[in-house]
């Protein structure tokens, strides 16, 4: 046991950058699951300053200087802020409290429905079983209820928390935007000279994770506007609401289609039932998805994160756990940084084989 473990230091913790490297990381791992909720603000505006560096590029290319290049994005991005902060918002919020006080005629039409199904199937389901089952649901709905008013009511210190996130995250974004240069210059001094292992997995998370962050983010964008634009000349109650789940249903792959499916069908039941104007919601909501899976995401995407399906599931249900809405859309981003830490990790072999 003892050449064992021996033999396995050697291998993958040969050199002075693997060792450090790895206590990098543990620290990091460490102060997101001690102190993450704490410093939330300052991760959100390193992430948002480095997606935003992207656009700074382009203008720099274009001819533009750094600082200049900084302000205009910076302008764009604290306008969009605002307008998501005060326009959008506010009106989802709106859409979503009249829509939870419409839940109970929602759940006498899902009951009328499924009322139906012993008569249309009666070798498949009996009445006794959907009676069951609406009994079951009702406790599940009750109990619901009261996690809601009980979060509501603990939620209430928390909101000088969320003032100070909304005021400082801004203010962190531009400082980290505009000295970009001494900041880097900073944690490069920390970092060993000779480190090839951690340029070659940055040179990986840079090209990869950058484009799939920023082309994610602008997919949500474009296929809620779109779906918002198809609701509401349909006339479907809660528009806006519905538009930004079918958008935020990419985060998660394979399986937000399906539960935001869900929620588009119920509201469109309960306006119209099963008629005309239900099977073109749903049609449309189909076309909107197949649009985005064949078309949007090839063009967005100029570099695919080569991931199994099944690493993909498990990282959303690990980093989803642990992070909520936070970890399920960085999950793909995160589990491509442990696969390019995987790839590049050198071994002795690698070192000094032939």
């Amino acid at each position: 046991m003892r050449n064992f473990f021996r033999g396995f230091l050697d291998r993958y913790f040969h050199d002075e950058e693997s060792v450090i490297f790895t206590l990098i990381l543990l620290t990091a791992l460490v102060v997101l699951l001690t102190i993450g909720s704490i410093i939330a603000p300052l991760i959100a505006a390193l992430i948002l300053a480095y997606l935003l560096q992207g656009l700074v590029g382009t203008l720099q290319r274009l001819g533009l200087s750094y600082l200049l290049a900084v302000v205009i994005v910076y302008a764009l991005f604290i306008s969009t802020f605002t307008a998501v902060l005060l326009l959008l918002l506010p009106q989802a919020w709106r859409q979503a409290a009249l829509l939870v006080n419409e839940l109970p005629r929602l759940i006498s039409e899902g009951q009328s429905l499924l009322l139906l199904l012993p008569e249309s199937y009666p070798n498949l389901v009996t009445e006794l079983q959907i009676q069951e089952f609406i009994r079951g649901l009702r406790g599940e709905l009750a109990l619901f209820g009261q996690y809601v008013v009980s979060y509501s009511i603990a939620s209430i210190p928390n909101i000088f928390y969320w003032l100070v996130f909304i005021i400082l995250v801004p203010v962190l974004v531009f400082f980290m935007m505009k000295d970009k240069v001494v900041l880097v210059n900073w944690v490069a001094g920390l970092l060993p000279r000779h480190r090839p292992l951690m340029r070659k997995i940055w040179q990986e998370m840079d090209l990869q994770v950058a484009n799939y962050v920023r082309g994610k983010a602008l997919e949500i964008v474009i296929l809620g506007f779109v779906s918002y634009i198809a609701f509401m000349l349909m006339g479907i109650n809660y528009s806006l609401l519905l538009s930004i789940l079918v958008g935020l249903s990419v985060i998660i792959p394979f399986i937000g289609v399906a539960v935001v499916a869900v929620p588009v069908a119920a509201v469109s039941y309960a306006q119209w039932g099963m008629g005309s104007e239900f099977v073109t919601i749903m049609a449309l909501y189909t076309v909107i998805q197949l649009l985005d899976a064949n078309v949007l995401v090839p063009i967005i995407f100029s570099e695919t994160v080569n991931l199994h399906p099944v690493a993909i599931i498990a990282a959303v249900l690990v980093f989803g756990g642990l992070w909520g809405l936070a970890g399920v859309f960085f999950a793909i981003p995160l589990a491509t940084l442990i696969k390019a830490i995987i790839n590049a990790w050198p071994t002795h072999q690698d070192v000094g084989g032939p």
